[in-house]
């Protein structure tokens, strides 16, 4: 058996939208979540402890890698 195959990422990020100031985020094993920029590292450490949030092959990126859409607080 062969030790190069890639591995399945445990999170994986829809694509960036400018209408929201979240990101659509799928964990392994609990669904997906909308998340803001700040809620991202602490729920994946919730769910991963150990996981990479940089570690491309266990976190997917759609697009956009580390950008969320613009917001200010007081904007619906």
């Amino acid at each position: 058996m062969s030790t190069d195959t890639p591995l399945k990422p445990l999170v994986e990020i829809a694509g960036f939208r400018t209408d929201s100031r979240y990101r659509l985020v799928h964990f392994e094993g609990a669904g997906w979540e909308p998340l803001a920029p700040e809620e991202f590292e602490p729920r994946l450490h919730q769910l991963f402890p150990d996981l990479d949030p940089h570690d491309p092959e266990r976190v997917h990126w759609e697009d956009r890698p580390w950008e969320w859409p613009a917001w200010r607080p007081g904007e619906a």
